[in-house]
C-alpha cells in the first residue's frame, strides 16, 4: 500500500511537531509538507503540489484555513480536505465544508480517532468528530426552513435515498456498489443525480441536507 502524502498548515508549530511525532510511527503517512498559515502553504504548493490531504486549522494568521481551501480547491482539485481546529461552532463548520472540505475534527480528538479520519477521507470518504455533527444537528433543529425551498424540492427515489444512506455511512463508490448489486459508474450517476437534486455542492453539502431532512433514524 502506497503512503498517504500529508501537508499540515498550523500557526501552532507545537501543534505541528505533535502531529507529526505520531503519524509517522505509523508508516501509512508520509508529511510532505507544512507551513504556518494558508498563505505560506499555497506558496510551497506552487513548487510541488504532490499531496494526497491537506491537514489545516481554521484560525490562522497572513490566510485562514477558509480561504486557503477555497484556493487549494480551485488551484489543486486532487488534493483532498480536512480541517483539524479547536473551532467547534456550526458557523465554522457549515462555511469549511460548503467549500468541499471532507473532515472536521476538533483538537480534542484522540490520536486513532485522527489516524481513522485521515484514512477515511484519503479513501474518498467524508469523517466528522461528533461534536461537530451535534453542532451541525443542533443548529439546523434552530431554523425553520423556507417555504420557497420546500416547493421546490425533487423528491429522490428509492434507490437515491439508499445511495445517500450509505453515503452518510462513509462508504466508497465500490463499497456502495457492492452493496446495492449496481456498478460503479451506476452509483456515480446517482450521485450527480443527488447533487442536483438537493442542490448540494458536494458530498458535505448531501450529508447536510440527509441531516436537515432527517432522512434516516440511524444517521
Amino acid at each position: 500500500m502506497s503512503t498517504i502524502k500529508l501537508f499540515l498548515v498550523d500557526d501552532h508549530k507545537m501543534i505541528r511537531e505533535g502531529l507529526k511525532n505520531f503519524l509517522l510511527d505509523d508508516t501509512t503517512f508520509e508529511i510532505v509538507g507544512e507551513a504556518d498559515h494558508g498563505k505560506e502553504c499555497l506558496e510551497i504548493l506552487e513548487k510541488d503540489n504532490d499531496v494526497d490531504i491537506l491537514l489545516t486549522d481554521v484560525n490562522m494568521p497572513e490566510m485562514d484555513g477558509l480561504e486557503l481551501v477555497q484556493h487549494v480547491k480551485k488551484l489543486y482539485p486532487h488534493i483532498k480536505l480536512m480541517a483539524l481546529t479547536m473551532l467547534g461552532e456550526s458557523q465554522h463548520i457549515k462555511k469549511m465544508l460548503a467549500e468541499g472540505t471532507m473532515g472536521y475534527l476538533l483538537k480534542n480528538c484522540s490520536e486513532e480517532e485522527l489516524i481513522n479520519g485521515i484514512k477515511i477521507v484519503h479513501s474518498g470518504g467524508t469523517y466528522y468528530s461528533p461534536e461537530v455533527t451535534n453542532a451541525i444537528i443542533n443548529n439546523i433543529r434552530k431554523v425553520k426552513p423556507q417555504k420557497t425551498q420546500v416547493a421546490l424540492e425533487v423528491p429522490l427515489s428509492d434507490r437515491e435515498k439508499d445511495v445517500l444512506h450509505l453515503i452518510l455511512k462513509e462508504k466508497t463508490n465500490k463499497e456502495i456498489a457492492d452493496e446495492l448489486f449496481i456498478s460503479i459508474r451506476t452509483v456515480d450517476a446517482h450521485k450527480r443525480n443527488l447533487l442536483d437534486k438537493t442542490g448540494s455542492k458536494n458530498l458535505a453539502g448531501l450529508i447536510l441536507y440527509a441531516i436537515d431532512k432527517q432522512l434516516f433514524d440511524d444517521i
